[in-house]
């Protein structure tokens, strides 16, 4: 992955060391969900925030700030 957008999966962000807290810290259902399990590899993040009503650039933010290291 060479950048992080709307349409990056989840599968891809969860393969980053702290995604999963960024992540969680805004309450994305999807980690705990066992149904998401099945569809991982094709959510994105975009739409999983408009589903859910998080704030996409927020989240974005956070996950470029670790991640431009």
């Amino acid at each position: 992955m060479t950048k992080i957008s709307e349409e990056t999966t989840l599968a891809e962000i969860l393969k980053l060391p702290e995604a999963e807290k960024i992540l969680a810290k805004y309450n994305v259902p999807c980690l705990s969900c066992p149904m998401a399990q099945f569809e991982i590899e094709n959510l994105k993040l975009g739409d999983v925030c408009k589903i859910y009503k998080i704030d996409l650039q927020k989240l974005l933010s956070d996950l470029k700030k670790v991640y431009k290291k």
